[in-house]
């Protein structure tokens, strides 16, 4: 028999899917092209710095996020080969599907929680008005939960389905910064 499953931060809905990827921009236009996914809204030089593996890092990646549904998407592109989460130990991209995320308003408190159920912890990093851990289970390598604490972030994905929702197809790439 099966027990229960721990009631946690993450047993709430899956906010995010992510996905490393190669070469960002093509990724983004075979999104659109092949899926109709969009508009993507497009993130250079995220800075995240943290321990991975209990080694300090610093991982800079580009993202784009776009949504499906209620599900944001986010595509990862590694920009510096330094140890984290999104390359192998040669420094190559860990391509493909790479983790599901959920939002919290207390990233230690579900770290907390997510090591009571045999989680540990993978990386955990901060950047600017973001703090995410990720996990794994010693029992299902390859996995990967994500924990995000970000002020506005429950509301920037309730804008960005809505944008998905009413976008007619046209300007599908959205540059911040």
């Amino acid at each position: 028999m099966t027990a229960a499953p721990q009631q946690g931060p993450g047993s709430g809905p899956i906010v995010q899917v992510g996905y490393v990827v190669a070469d960002l921009d093509a990724s983004v236009e075979s999104w659109v092209r092949r899926t109709g996914t969009g508009p993507w809204t497009v993130i250079r030089n995220v800075t995240l710095r943290g321990p991975y593996r209990g080694e300090d890092t610093e991982v800079v990646i580009d993202v784009a996020l776009g949504y499906s549904g209620q599900t944001q998407i986010e595509l990862i592109q590694p920009t510096i080969g330094e140890p984290s989460p999104y390359v192998d130990d040669a420094g190559a991209p860990l391509l493909g599907p790479h983790h599901v995320a959920w939002c919290t308003d207390d990233l230690d408190a579900s770290i907390a929680a997510a090591l009571a159920t045999g989680l540990e912890v993978l990386f955990a990093g901060e950047g600017i008005g973001t703090r995410v851990a990720y996990l794994q289970s010693p029992d299902q390598p390859g996995v990967i939960y994500e924990y995000i604490q970000m002020a506005g972030m429950r509301d920037m994905i309730a804008a960005g389905v809505e944008q998905a929702r009413v976008w007619g197809g046209t300007d599908p790439i959205r540059v911040i910064g």
